[in-house]
């Protein structure tokens, strides 16, 4: 578990409730379903104007990353490239074709195919380069998704809050529903604020991170490849590969390593 991710939603929801809390106010006050109906509602629909639906559905299965880090065991990956790097040494690069189908990382394996198949380096890297980029390319769309409706939530809180403000000015004859309404009406604006600067604008900044995590692993798993291609020394290449763990030190990717 993420525990940065949790613990921060947890302090920054349990601080805003106890703020209100110590200001004589009570949960009831902000729980306006139509509210609630408006504001996300409208995010929700600026969104999909904005994006694919693949897009928004790719990224609203890659939240788990956002409270659950993955395992990246970049060690063992280190590890399993050193022990193909002294198979090739002994029994050519050609054996590696064994070991093809115990690969469960769908990039390395297609590397590794390549290079049994007798593609020179020069053009593994390209063709493998290619392919990280425009994974990239379509994983970066993910966070973006996020970051907009960042954007568009407090638009449009402060849309619901006016449309609440409409339907008070219809009731001025009654003070006391007046203050009551407006109260009601700047939900919207709390809801539409409080989910961009909460969740949704936070979410992109780590869904970020996670993606630049698993680029940098697969830049990990391309150079070993090609190294092993080149005939690369093992010890060697373990060291080559070590330098990609300082660039990517995170406190989740040794866990079960």
């Amino acid at each position: 578990m993420d525990k940065a991710s949790i613990g921060g939603l947890l302090v920054a929801i349990i601080g805003i409730v106890a703020g209100l809390l110590l200001e004589g106010g009570n949960l009831g006050q902000i729980f306006q379903p139509t509210a609630a109906m408006i504001v996300f509602g409208g995010t929700l629909g600026a969104v999909l104007l904005q994006f694919p639906l693949s897009t928004v559905t790719d990224a609203c299965k890659r939240l788990a990353h956002l409270f659950v880090a993955p395992k990246l065991q970049n060690k063992r990956l280190i590890q399993q490239l050193v022990s193909f790097a002294n198979k090739a040494r002994r029994s050519g690069v050609v054996s590696l074709d064994a070991d093809l189908k115990m690969i469960d990382e769908p990039f390395l394996r297609q590397a590794l195919t390549l290079a049994v198949d007798g593609t020179e380096p020069a053009e593994l890297r390209k063709i493998m380069a290619l392919s990280l980029e425009t994974k990239t390319e379509g994983e970066e769309r993910q966070p973006a998704v996020f970051e907009s409706a960042g954007g568009f939530s407090p638009t449009i809180g402060i849309l619901g809050a006016v449309l609440g403000l409409i339907q008070v000015m219809q009731h001025l004859d009654n003070i006391q529903a007046v203050g009551k309404g407006i109260a009601v009406a700047f939900v919207a604006t709390i809801y539409g604020v409080g989910a961009a600067n909460l969740f949704f604008l936070p979410a992109a900044g780590k869904l970020r991170i996670r993606i630049r995590e698993d680029h940098l692993r697969r830049e990990m798993m391309l150079e070993g490849v090609v190294s092993i291609l080149e005939g690369i020394n093992p010890r060697m290449l373990e060291l080559k590969l070590a330098g990609f763990l300082d660039a990517n030190a995170d406190p989740y990717q040794e866990q079960a390593a």
